[in-house]
């Protein structure tokens, strides 16, 4: 698949924003805890990101239809850069007495970053023809978890050279880039919505999972899929390191970075062998999700760590075996028009889950000991598994032009 000018252009500008948002949480968090000296400070900056990200989803709906998908991306962009400008002018001046602006901005960032990630997402089968759609998705996939993966470290070693201010304001030119680039795509040929009140464009993403029977089992997989995924957050995954495995802190970071590993080999296997993954997209959905519970679960009893390392890989691999073909059934079981309000409503489920789930295994590891917790990750990718083995029938190619 050769890239297509917008197509690439989507990737490269998204790409340099997620590098942008990588570093400037970094310096962030550096910032508050040097000004605080408080752990739970710090910790407050992603609770921040995903509150406001989840405002962001209820309310982007009544956007959609009524500005061009293209700009709407764009100018939230934008935005970010205006914002990231008065930020690194707002470190100049910020002393324990006023860090909390701190917060107001990171949160108003945020919110733009919600109404952003679902676009982008949406927009894909605007500038890829449905048959490079598993490649595409592979592409987008690959560079995005490449970035997660590596930009965190990077973004420590900048702060060796780099003060947080200075480091600000390398991400805005990166974030002016980014902007520049995505303003040069293509307008899109969305359709204007009706006009509504403003209750019923919030809940059309809802309607449309509702109404379509695939969706309505995407939308319960993602709620399971969300709850399983929250055993990888620091927190749980830091206890896991020191009692089950009874290693130091390092390995926190060794285990991590196999699981992004796994992500990037996986999203890499889906670009190789995407014609024939296209003609079996249930199959590999199920594989993908059965495997990953099984691993799971025996990650949860698994108490030597080369294998935990070998364990995560497989985690991580077989996760993105399931979703990136997941990506193209979304993409293909409704029209165009209605993509982003889905992928919003989605995104919703994904992050509200997130922030309750994350607290609740945390409470749960507590309890019942860190074992348990990973197992019931298992348990829910298994229930996962068993959703998709009963509907297999739905999850086919639905092309949509």
């Amino acid at each position: 698949m050769k890239l297509n000018r917008d197509f690439s252009l989507l990737l490269w500008g998204q790409s340099l924003a997620n590098i942008g948002d990588v570093l400037y949480i970094v310096s962030i968090i550096s910032t508050i805890f040097v000004l605080t000296g408080s752990a739970t400070a710090s910790a407050f900056v992603p609770f921040t990101i995903a509150s406001s990200m989840f405002i962001s989803s209820l309310i982007t709906p009544l956007l959609i239809g009524k500005v061009n998908l293209k700009w709407l991306m764009a100018w939230s962009q934008i935005g970010k850069t205006i914002l990231l400008v008065i930020l690194g002018f707002l470190l100049i001046g910020i002393t324990v007495s006023n860090y909390y602006l701190i917060f107001f901005i990171l949160g108003l960032i945020a919110f733009l970053d919600g109404c952003a990630n679902p676009i982008r997402q949406a927009l894909i089968p605007y500038y890829v023809k449905p048959k490079y759609l598993i490649k595409a998705n592979g592409i987008a996939e690959t560079v995005t978890q490449i970035i997660q993966s590596v930009m965190w470290f990077v973004g420590s070693l900048f702060l060796i050279i780099l003060s947080s201010q200075q480091l600000i304001w390398f991400v805005g030119c990166l974030f002016v880039v980014s902007s520049m680039l995505l303003c040069l795509l293509e307008n899109v040929s969305h359709q204007m919505t009706e006009p509504k009140g403003k209750l019923e464009q919030i809940k059309e993403g809802w309607k449309t999972l509702s109404n379509t029977p695939v969706l309505r089992r995407i939308a319960c997989i993602e709620f399971f899929d969300t709850i399983a995924g929250t055993v990888w957050i620091a927190a749980v995954l830091l206890v896991f390191v020191s009692d089950a495995l009874n290693v130091d802190e390092k390995w926190w970071g060794f285990i991590n970075g196999t699981f992004f590993l796994g992500l990037i080999l996986g999203s890499i296997y889906c670009i190789k062998y995407s014609s024939f993954i296209e003609k079996k997209l249930s199959t590999f959905i199920f594989n993908g999700s059965i495997v990953s519970s099984l691993v799971s679960i025996l990650f949860s009893l698994n108490s030597i760590p080369i294998v935990a390392l070998f364990l995560s890989l497989c985690i991580g691999f077989f996760g993105q075996i399931k979703n990136i073909p997941q990506q193209t059934i979304i993409q293909t079981s409704v029209t165009k028009e209605h993509l982003a309000t889905v992928y919003i409503s989605l995104g919703t489920i994904g992050t509200g889950i997130f922030g309750v789930g994350s607290l609740v295994m945390g409470l749960l590891a507590d309890l019942l000991g860190i074992r348990i917790v990973f197992a019931i990750s298992g348990l829910m990718l298994a229930i996962v598994s068993t959703i998709i083995y009963k509907n297999k029938q739905l999850f086919v190619r639905n092309v949509t032009e």
